[in-house]
């Protein structure tokens, strides 16, 4: 099993100064930057998109390289969706709103499509679940203070919550690219992100999907039916034989066919396609 690149590592060098260190003399070499991530782009993983516009980029932490399908879609910013339950499950457990991932929100009694909504929930169910009016009653737990502030110093997406403050992720300002989606969730996995260390490693736990003997998957889908066209996720990492991978995965539709279950069938094909997931 493993990921072939066909880049070559680019190095590149700098002549800033250490912060910790004096000012370099002449007899002192200058500090190198860190090296410049290799890149390759796919075409060929066109066919797995089955006929949907869509775009897609894995990061490969330890070797520092990224594959990307659509490069230029890779960079183009669409409403979050459900993807940014897992922002939104971050602030919640960091402002107190909600103390750990057992924690219960009753449910109001009101009739959704989908059964499993239909019953109390705790964040871990109600992200694995996929439960909208959690998430919505959270939003308004949080307040739009706060949740500006915590969107503003995660730097995600372009940090736009105008809308109200239980839909903006939905059908409000709020957008962000598979780019940013794969850069969020390293720095979460990394431990760089603005929240306690217990916040984050609660929401990784409760990301997790797929757990064997060979590999561990961790993400979330997104299906963004309110605005057309449909703008869908499924955005997540793997981790395999030590090594860690990051992606995201965007199509867009026009009707029901495209959502984020499709996104997620995309990327779990391209994962395996490319030797990462059996």
């Amino acid at each position: 099993m493993g990921l072939v690149f066909s880049a070559a590592l680019l190095v590149g060098c700098a002549g800033t100064q250490s912060q910790l260190a004096s000012t370099p003399t002449p007899s002192q070499s200058a500090p190198t930057s860190t090296p410049i991530p290799a890149s390759e782009v796919r075409p060929e993983l066109e066919k797995d998109f089955q006929g949907f516009k869509g775009a897609f980029v894995l990061y490969d932490l330890k070797g520092n390289r990224y594959i990307r399908y659509n490069p230029e879609r890779c960079a183009e910013r669409f409403i979050p969706a459900s993807t940014f339950k897992i922002m939104n499950s971050l602030i919640g457990l960091e402002t107190g709103v909600i103390p750990d991932a057992n924690y219960v929100i009753k449910w109001d009694g009101a009739q959704y499509d989908i059964p499993a909504w239909n019953q109390d929930h705790t964040l871990k169910t109600a992200i694995q679940n996929s439960v909208v009016w959690y998430y919505q009653e959270l939003a308004r737990r949080v307040g739009e203070k706060k949740m500006q502030q915590y969107v503003d110093a995660a730097h995600y997406g372009n940090s736009d919550i105008s809308g109200k403050i239980d839909t903006f992720w939905l059908e409000g300002g709020l957008r962000i690219s598979a780019e940013e989606q794969v850069e969020f969730l390293k720095r979460l996995y990394i431990g760089e992100l603005p929240f306690s260390q217990r916040s984050m490693n609660t929401v990784k736990e409760i990301l997790v999907l797929e757990k064997t003997g060979t590999y561990q998957l961790s993400g979330k889908t997104g299906s963004g039916q309110r605005i057309t066209p449909h703008e869908s996720w499924f955005v997540g990492y793997l981790e395999t034989e030590g090594k860690v991978y990051f992606f995201a995965a965007n199509i867009e539709s026009l009707g029901s066919d495209g959502n984020g279950d499709k996104a997620r069938e995309i990327a779990r094909n391209i994962l395996q396609d490319l030797g990462l997931r059996r």
